[in-house]
């Protein structure tokens, strides 16, 4: 490969097989490179095309599986991680070895080759004044590798840009799986025609980001960032009985379970302000248009 190279950890996964078509609409002049381990990801997630090289690996062996390719890579998007708050507490050693033994050979590897990493943090620990942070195996190892990768800017110079999700949902999103999110349980149940399950108390609040609108701010963020903290929300959130609802079908209520948030919290407008950043797709929209077509 002659050309400069964008990595994406995570790039046959939801996020970053979108973010792979979002780049090739863009015509961008890089080669792209994904690094997957298909714990999550799929094959049928591949973008056939030239531009596009995939690597299937874990990201522990980072530096072996792209030693070829290091000098030529200027931006690794990082998404390839554990990346669910409730199954974290069932599979912890997963959610460890994944986001901090794997995670730090990759900020590690950025350090050493002088590579900007954009990193996928997460929502859940901005809650409660910060509290959240602690709330779950998923949510405090993300925070550690928040602090890992700012204190790595301060120490060695690491560029970096960090941007938060909110609980992201559309066209490739998992189904069917003890990984899907709300939006793929609800569809995946909709379209089987069983009740909607509702964790208790059903009043939690969330921001919902349509793909598209992150994958936006993913670009953004790397043409840009200014190395700080981006929100990629919308600013508008439901709960989770709301969401239920628009779906206009029956509900069944489930226990409560631990690790639960019970809000969405924004704490910078980063996002419109340096990167000129704004959602566009409202969830209700989504969903009106997911019900006429099925």
């Amino acid at each position: 490969m002659k050309k400069n190279i964008i990595l994406i950890t995570g790039g046959a996964g939801f996020i970053g097989s979108n973010l792979i078509k979002y780049l090739i609409n863009k015509n961008t002049k890089e080669k792209i490179i994904s690094l997957d381990n298909y714990s999550s990801g799929y094959k049928k997630n591949h973008i056939l095309n030239e531009n596009v090289k995939y690597i299937k690996g874990d990201n522990k062996n980072i530096d072996v599986l792209l030693k070829k390719y290091k000098k030529k890579i200027k931006v690794i998007f990082h998404f390839g991680e554990f990346s669910r708050i409730f199954q974290s507490f069932k599979n912890y050693k997963k959610c460890f070895d994944y986001n901090i033994h794997h995670s730090s050979k990759v900020i590690e590897f950025a350090k050493d080759n002088k590579i900007k990493i954009i990193y996928s943090a997460t929502s859940s620990n901005l809650g409660n004044n910060g509290k959240d942070e602690n709330l779950s195996p998923y949510t405090w190892s993300k925070t550690k590798n928040i602090e890992l990768i700012k204190n790595y800017n301060k120490w060695f110079g690491l560029e970096y840009e960090l941007i938060y999700f909110y609980n992201v949902y559309g066209p490739g999103q998992i189904m069917g799986s003890k990984m899907s999110a709300v939006i793929g349980i609800f569809e995946n149940q909709y379209k089987k025609n069983i009740p909607l399950t509702v964790v208790r108390p059903g009043t939690q609040r969330r921001d919902f980001t349509h793909i598209d609108d992150i994958v936006n701010g993913c670009y953004l963020a790397w043409k840009n960032g200014k190395q700080t903290d981006y929100m990629l929300g919308t600013k508008k959130t439901y709960s989770i009985m709301q969401i239920a609802r628009m779906y206009r079908t029956r509900i069944k209520l489930l226990p409560s379970r631990v690790g639960e948030r019970r809000g969405s919290t924004t704490i910078n407008n980063n996002a419109f302000k340096i990167l000129g950043y704004k959602a566009k797709i409202d969830i209700k929209d989504y969903i009106k248009k997911f019900i006429n077509n099925n």
